[in-house]
């Protein structure tokens, strides 16, 4: 760490690769040995409930404890009759082994009794063997990652559970010592995450601030100075006397996707034509990516020729309107899409980038519109009921290249924020590894204001 702190006195082989040498007198063991885990059953559908006992999912597994937020339960007889050694205790430890991998979370007193669901591994640390928040910070260490990467199965989703973990290697010092390391990782690792959360509260504001620019331009344009009336639609409130407001499919075209028949082979096959299916949307995500070229899946001719679907040209804006709703982009080359697209093929009273950004701009009401709680949609009748204000082409123009001037500077930032992140994560990591491993000595460690206290007492 820099020479900030010192290591042991002596060292020896730990005799395991992923750990190398450890302290002189630290115990290198088997994790089965010094921590019961145990993971949660898989439990069908058809036995979940709205109220119960509850079952802890990925998303209750938070920073520091699991939540109980709880959107699935167990009928309370059967979760007793079947699944009852699977009830959390005060102080156990939750990890996510599946999709997911690497969240780490403490059970407290709002959680106690909760099933974990499959894909979430139980820790217990057994009794005078180990400190549970040294199993926590272990668990968050490279030593031990770097044993999981190499046990962890699967292509597409890693997974891993108690057969490997069986195989994992702990080295670790007495139980005082243990305490040591685990006070010390607390008081550095708070001021490590308070920095992130910093960084990360910046980037929060930059975010609210590109799509209040977005939202700004397209609905009361660049003047300040010019007079206003109200445009009767909620979502853009007064907009520039001198812009028309207008239904969206008056000027701009729309068009909806189709998957052709699976159940007929020749319609896959000699298949050229980009197809943008909800596969792509992940190029949408993060709002920085306008033009779309590149999709995982392709059509023939005859496939196309077949289904409602059509090829639509280059500049044609895209939303995606079920599951992933809400995601803009236009297209770049000629392209079809499926049915989960509304697509507009802008005429000569719009530009594409100006739509496009209006689509940013609605937001809100995009979300308004959404139904369904499982399956997502923005049904097409909404859709073609979508009304905006539009501006003279010049000054379309004007708003698109302002907008484009702005987004490129908070993006900057926001750049330079994540990447304060990313190593302000990393060094969190090493110093959490290097010690846990034994690579710095800090059984004498005191925290700042500790040591001051016991200076004066001693004065």
């Amino acid at each position: 760490m820099g020479g900030r702190y010192q290591g042991y006195p002596e060292y020896k082989d730990s005799g395991v690769e992923f750990i190398d040498s450890i302290p002189r007198y630290w115990e290198l063991t088997k994790f089965k040995y010094v921590v019961d885990f145990q993971e949660g059953p898989g439990i069908l559908a058809k036995d979940f409930f709205d109220s119960g006992v509850p079952l802890l999912r990925i998303q209750n597994i938070k920073e520091n404890y699991v939540t109980d937020d709880y959107k699935t339960f167990l009928d309370p007889n059967t979760a007793n009759n079947k699944w009852k050694q699977f009830k959390v205790q005060f102080g156990d430890v939750i990890i996510s082994c599946s999709a997911s991998t690497g969240l780490v979370s403490e059970v407290d007193s709002c959680t106690v009794g909760a099933i974990p669901y499959t894909g979430l591994i139980r820790l217990r640390p057994k009794p005078n063997c180990i400190v549970k928040d040294f199993v926590k910070y272990f668990v968050k260490s490279e030593a031990y990652h770097e044993q999981i990467r190499i046990l962890q199965t699967g292509s597409t989703i890693q997974h891993y559970g108690p057969i490997h973990l069986n195989q994992i290697s702990i080295s670790m010092p007495d139980l005082a010592g243990q305490i040591s390391i685990a006070a010390f990782l607390d008081y550095e690792t708070a001021k490590i995450d308070t920095l992130i959360e910093k960084q990360q509260t910046l980037i929060a504001l930059l975010k609210e601030k590109r799509q209040a620019v977005i939202s700004h331009a397209v609905t009361k344009g660049l003047d300040p100075g010019v007079p206003m009336r109200d445009s009767g639609v909620e979502w853009l409130g007064e907009v520039p006397e001198h812009w028309v407001v207008c239904k969206l499919k008056y000027i701009a075209k729309l068009e909806s996707g189709h998957t052709p028949s699976r159940r007929i082979a020749e319609y896959w096959q000699n298949c050229t034509i980009p197809w943008f299916t909800l596969a792509d949307v992940w190029q949408l995500r993060d709002g920085r990516q306008v033009y779309v070229k590149e999709t995982k899946e392709k059509v023939s001719e005859i496939g196309l020729a077949n289904s409602s679907a059509r090829l639509l040209p280059a500049s044609t804006v895209i939303l995606s309107r079920t599951a992933s709703v809400g995601f803009s982009g236009i297209m770049s080359v000629d392209m079809a899409t499926t049915q989960d697209f509304a697509n507009w093929v802008c005429g000569q009273k719009i530009r594409p980038l100006f739509l496009y950004y209006i689509l940013k701009a609605m937001k809100n009401d995009l979300s308004r519109l959404t139904m369904g709680s499982t399956h997502k949609t923005i049904y097409m009748p909404d859709i073609e009921a979508f009304t905006i204000a539009l501006p003279p082409l010049e000054e379309q123009a004007m708003i698109v290249e302002h907008i484009t001037k702005k987004i490129e500077h908070f993006d900057l930032i926001i750049d330079k924020s994540e990447q304060v992140v990313t190593t302000l994560t990393e060094r969190r990591t090493a110093l959490i590894s290097t010690a846990v491993t034994g690579k710095i000595d800090v059984r004498n460690w005191k925290a700042p204001a500790q040591a001051q206290t016991n200076t004066v007492n001693a004065a």
